[in-house]
């Protein structure tokens, strides 16, 4: 249905007397400069249409023999009641809806050595079972009900009032948000009650959906369209986490979301699992004590094929909803790596996307202009030129993160970023100006080894702000005369040796004076891009393979030189001039790694070890 004809016109309903002979319009939605607006006869909440019901699946995660059922509810104009309107959907979908339980001394205890069998972990006391609720959630209501959508809400499979078990990626996940697509649409069955009950029917939907939400919450809608069903046309994932190895692991190397040092997807399944309190023992011995303690590998690290199921990015050829990605800079919860390879995969296949970044932590919503206008396109047909307009946006540094006006740039990375290889050299960093990528960075004074002593007692943040430390290097390129905007993935390579079988590597980029200030899970102002990896995964990551490819981790011989590739994660990124840009390698990351016994050595080859970045401009900077 195309309303594009629309865009301009205002429609007075319901408070004009009638005339003879005169027909009072209905109210319908509105769009002004491509937006959808806020109608006044749909403003009035207390007349709007609120529902309560239970969508069958196609799937019976907790094997009683009978398909699970998902909680929804539904705010809707009364104008779909009492005059026949049609509306398009803004559905979210959460497993956070009836709480969660998440107390950080149940978290793994991260003091153990790299490899070796991890300490037993307790669980958390369950999640009290609320029964007697009548309502999911209000988000997105009062946004976009005025607005002439209708607003869904449903609970994820295991939690609140809805049926089944917890799965934390597992294919119930993308089933249950496309039922309630599916019934929206006319191809799923309703029912008023959890068990039995009357079937309820969609009559008012149009059968476009929109999703949203942040964190887990942006995580689903991936989820749902991956599956490719009809109705679901378009997207906008907030923060979301779109593999859970990318979550808990870093190229072999067992990582923790910042903010939740110990955190593993066993505790996540426990965070949030609020359902039926009959199915949780079934679901605990099925679920997390059976297919999570098989598949999770938590002593090695390794991508294996439960891991391969929960990355989102494996299943991204089923996307045909239009996917407008936000994410936070400095969100070291849920890394950029999540939102930037599913933008990049769906701008390969030809899905419309775009990415919003901005300079915050974890969240952060497109600004409502940009969400309304992504909706009106997609949900209502409006043309209004969203998808033709640039790929990137980005609120850049020092403007806030809500309420700053983002630049828009053509596409993300910046075409124009070039690769810039700097090399050690002596105490500092330097550009290699001739060919081959890295190949001429043991010809200068980078030629020798350096060694660090791992101790996790000492941060990051700690180290970059130390003048000397036996604990990391730290190599800086000259003081920045200009602006520096890199834009893309950096890479590092590095050729090391390790005292002992196993060992953390970490690495981070940093500007220097060194800022430590607080931004974001984890993060300081001076922290650019981080990246983790296992030695032990050597084999796969000489050529920056991707995880799909990787190869079991081997103990390392000590006092053998190992290669490794990998990225560190991505960014756009502007650094002010009178700062240098800094390469810092250490063993442990305190706040995202396991936390060995100090002493363990790395010793790095510097003649083989370089940093390649994205440098809008290249290396004229």
């Amino acid at each position: 249905m195309v309303l594009s004809a629309l865009a301009s016109v205002t429609i007075a309903v319901g408070h004009l007397p009638a005339q003879q002979g005169a027909t009072v319009p209905r109210a319908t939605p509105r769009f002004v400069d491509g937006q959808a607006q806020i109608v006044p006869e749909f403003q009035d909440a207390t007349l709007w249409v609120r529902q309560r019901l239970w969508v069958e699946t196609s799937f019976d995660s907790d094997g009683d023999g009978k398909k699970d059922r998902m909680h929804v509810d539904v705010t809707r104009p009364r104008q779909t009641e009492t005059e026949g309107l049609k509306v398009a959907v803004v559905y979210e979908s959460s497993p956070y809806f009836a709480g969660t339980s998440g107390d950080t001394k149940y978290l793994w205890n991260v003091q153990q050595e790299v490899g070796a069998p991890p300490p037993p972990r307790t669980h958390q006391p369950e999640i009290p079972f609320k029964g007697d609720r009548t309502s999911i959630s209000t988000s997105e209501v009062n946004t976009w009900v005025p607005r002439g959508f209708a607003v869904v809400h449903s609970e994820a499979p295991g939690t609140g009032l809805s049926q089944g078990c917890p799965t934390v990626g597992g294919l119930p996940e993308e089933q249950a948000p496309r039922a309630v697509i599916d019934w929206l649409n006319g191809r799923a069955k309703g029912f008023t009650a959890r068990v039995g009950g009357d079937e309820v029917k969609a009559t008012w939907s149009t059968g476009k959906v929109g999703m949203t939400g942040t964190s887990y919450n942006g995580t689903i809608p991936l989820a749902a369209a991956t599956t490719g069903v009809a109705g679901l046309e378009a997207i906008i994932p907030i923060a979301p986490n779109t593999g859970y190895y990318q979550y808990y692991r870093s190229n072999g190397l067992v990582r923790h979301p910042g903010g939740w040092l110990g955190e593993d997807i066993d505790f996540l399944y426990d965070f949030i699992f609020s359902g039926d309190t009959a199915l949780r023992a079934g679901c605990n011995a099925t679920i997390r004590d059976g297919l999570y303690v098989a598949g999770r590998d938590r002593q090695h690290g390794d991508y294996n094929a439960f891991w391969a199921e929960r990355d989102l990015l494996n299943k991204i050829s089923g996307v045909k909803a239009a996917t407008l990605l936000a994410h936070g800079e400095n969100d070291w919860n849920v890394v950029l790596e999540h939102s930037t390879r599913i933008y990049e995969a769906l701008k390969k296949q030809g899905t419309p996307a775009a990415l919003y970044l901005h300079q915050g932590g974890h969240g952060g919503p497109p600004t409502l202009e940009l969400r309304n206008k992504w909706f009106s396109h997609y949900l209502y047909g409006v043309d209004n030129g969203i998808d033709r307009d640039p790929r990137l946006y980005v609120v850049r540094e020092g403007q806030p993160v809500r309420g700053g006006v983002p630049t828009a740039y053509a596409d993300y990375p910046n075409p124009e970023a070039r690769a810039v290889v700097l090399c050690i050299q002596g105490e500092g960093l330097g550009i290699w100006g001739g060919k081959g990528k890295g190949a001429g960075c043991g010809k200068g004074k980078g030629k020798g080894t350096a060694i660090l002593t791992d101790n996790a007692a000492f941060s990051g943040a700690a180290l970059a702000s130390l003048a000397l430390s036996p604990h990391r290097l730290l190599y800086s390129a000259p003081l920045l005369k200009d602006t520096l905007h890199w834009s893309g993935t950096p890479q590092v390579t590095i050729r090391l040796a390790s005292s002992k079988p196993a060992a953390n590597l970490s690495v981070w980029l940093v500007t220097l004076p060194f800022d430590s200030t607080k931004i974001g899970s984890e993060g300081a102002v001076g922290v650019q891009s981080r990246g983790w990896a296992d030695p032990q995964n050597h084999a796969s990551l000489t050529k920056g393979g991707n995880y799909n490819s990787m190869l079991p981790g081997e103990p390392l011989v000590p006092g053998t030189f190992y290669d490794l590739t990998f990225d560190l994660q991505p960014g756009d990124r502007m650094i002010p001039p009178g700062k240098r840009l800094a390469l810092m390698i250490m063993s442990s990351d305190r706040d995202f790694t396991l936390w060995p016994q100090a002493g363990t050595t790395l010793t790095v080859d510097l003649s083989k070890t370089y940093l390649t970045l994205p440098v809008v401009g290249g290396s004229k900077w």
